[in-house]
Order: structure tokens, then sequence, then C-alpha cells
């Protein structure tokens, strides 16, 4: 970044949860561009230092269990004491399955709802205490989802979290407003992360060819690049808004092509 052109979050200090592969890497690394001292927090508490190493020496891994409300205030107390304050979060820590409804256990459902929706509520709620205590507003960002606003197979847990979140989000950005703090989402749709590749067989990437508009999976840095913006000052008019980063699946209904046959 030239001297001349400062960044759209410079001097910002941006808090990533699930910062270490995937989606929440390719934010950090978006914010860092734009000026950012970026924390990566993450369960794999290495994998968190290493990506952050990538950054630069003005960034910062964590490790945290976002379910657990001790691991997320030692988190935070960590960033107060290196940086005095918190001015965007990225609540991305998550993680899924594909289990049929009558399949799936009392403890896989506590397991997915306590990390994506109770573990948000936690780094959300913390955070936002030390926007209010700062004075200084900030930006909150929620990673929710296309599951949490259409019915799928095998996403009973995960579809659940993920529509108690947007919920969640909206209640935060009425409640939030005052203090300066704006709230939004982001819904991705099929994302090209290192577990799609892994989760997703020949007939799960046919389907989604035929829903997506756009006929292809977006990228990670598709999904880093809204998050710049939500947390930009061009953003601070936006509240309360879940954006859908999908390629149109969501507005998708009836799709043909123009040769099929009558």
């Amino acid at each position: 970044m030239s001297e001349d052109r400062m960044g759209r979050l410079d001097g910002k200090i941006a808090l990533v949860t699930g910062g270490a592969r995937g989606i929440g890497q390719a934010v950090a690394r978006a914010y860092a561009r734009e000026g950012a001292k970026v924390v990566i927090a993450d369960l794999n508490g290495e994998g968190a230092r290493v990506a952050a190493a990538e950054l630069g020496a003005e960034a910062m891994g964590l490790a945290v269990d976002v379910a657990q409300s001790g691991s997320v205030a030692a988190m935070i107390a960590a960033i107060i004491e290196a940086h005095g304050r918190i001015d965007i979060l990225m609540n991305n820590a998550g993680i899924g399955a594909n289990t049929p409804f009558l399949e799936t256990t009392l403890e896989d459902w506590n397991r997915i709802v306590g990390v994506n929706l109770t573990g948000a509520f936690l780094v959300a709620q913390g955070v936002a205490r030390e926007m209010v205590r700062t004075g200084e507003g900030g930006k909150i960002v929620n990673i929710a989802s296309l599951s949490g606003q259409r019915g799928a197979n095998g996403r009973a847990a995960y579809g659940a979290s993920k529509a108690g979140l947007e919920l969640l989000t909206k209640v935060m950005a009425v409640e939030l407003a005052e203090h300066g703090i704006n709230v939004n989402n982001i819904a991705p749709g099929a994302i090209e992360t290192d577990i799609a590749r892994i989760m997703h067989d020949r007939a799960t990437r046919a389907a989604y060819g035929r829903l997506i508009p756009m006929v292809r999976y977006g990228t990670p840095e598709e999904i880093a690049d809204a998050a710049v913006f939500l947390c930009s000052d061009e953003a601070r008019y936006i509240h309360g808004h879940t954006l859908n980063v999908d390629g149109g699946f969501r507005e998708a209904g009836l799709m043909f092509t123009r040769d099929a046959p009558a």
C-alpha cells in the first residue's frame, strides 16, 4: 500500500475468529491489506499463529474455543492488553455437518449450536462490551449461511444454528445502534474452501451447478471483499442486513437454457 493511499481499514484493530484457514483466513488477509491490525483466533492455536505470522509483525494469533465463555474472555483480555480496543469483529468460527434430521443426535445438535450460535453470541457480546466501553463504536459481521434461509438435506442442526444467528444479528443491530456499532451478516453460498473440496462430492457439485445462476462456486476472497466493505466507512448506514454472497443462488427460481426442448 502506497504512503499516499490509506486503506479503508487503516489503523483499525480487527478480530477474525476461525481465521486459521478458509474464509476466515481470506478475510484476515483482506483486512490486513486494507491497513487493519489483525488478530486471528482459532481453535487451532498454532494454525492461528502461523496465519498471523504470514500477515506481518503487527498481526497476532490466539487460541480460542468460542463455545467456552472462559476461553472467549481470555482471548478478549489478551487483545485489550495488546491493543487497548477492538474496532472490528468478523464472527466467522463455525462447524458444519451433513446429517439427516432423523439421524441427528442430541450430542451433534448441541455441539453445532454451541459453536455456531452460542459461540457467536459469546464473542459478539464480549467484543461489543469493549466497543461500548471505549465509546468509539465499531463493526460486527457475523457469518450466516444460505442453510439458515432455505431448507436443505442434512442441515437440521447447522441450518437452525445459522437461522438463529440471523435473528440474533437483528437484535444486536437494534440494541447496539445507539452505541455506534454496526452489525450485519454475510451469508455465503457454495464457496470453494478446503472443507468443501472434502465434503462436496460430484453429485453435490452438480446440484449446485444447476441452482447457481453464475454456475460456479464462489471464492473465499469474494466473501472477504464483502467483509471489507461492511467494515468500512462506505457501509456506515448499512445496519442489521444480511448480505448474500452466493452467485444468485437464493433468488433463483426455475432456470433452463434457451435451447432446452419445449
